[in-house]
């Protein structure tokens, strides 16, 4: 079996998260879902509204069939990796900074494969947060 991993908030889960699942199930059999825990997001990002509670989230995604498992993580890191049962790493197009390529270098080291995964055009979750703020 193949395992495929692949990371976000997913507080405001749309149409271009459940796209991103079935990118990644075409990579593998299996899908490995990390959500971000809310207390790490607030204390990185006070800013930034959090509408679910990790738990929430969780909850939300183990209920979609094409998710075969959920975990939580703080930030993604060599160190979380290394802690986790995958053979692919799913990143977006946008994952640029430093540590992706941390990330993605370690992968390689460690004989996982890392597939770059496109954003569903004019969906993003910033967008839909923006869109609520103004209309309330």
């Amino acid at each position: 079996m193949i395992k495929i991993l692949t990371f976000g908030v997913y507080d405001y889960f749309h149409l271009g998260h459940l796209r991103l699942f079935k990118q990644c199930k075409k990579h593998a059999d299996y899908l490995v879902v990390a959500v971000q825990n809310g207390e790490y997001v607030r204390k990185f990002k006070p800013d930034a509204k959090v509408l679910y509670t990790t738990e929430e989230r969780v909850e939300m995604l183990e209920a979609l069939r094409i998710v075969d498992e959920v975990i939580v993580y703080d930030i993604v890191c060599v160190e979380f990796l290394k802690n986790v049962d995958f053979d692919i790493l799913a990143l977006g197009e946008d994952h640029t900074a430093e540590r992706f390529a941390l990330v993605e270098d370690w992968c390689n080291k460690s004989g996982r494969t890392v597939v770059r995964l496109k954003r569903t055009p004019g969906i993003a979750s910033s967008d839909i947060k923006s869109t609520l703020s103004s209309e309330c």
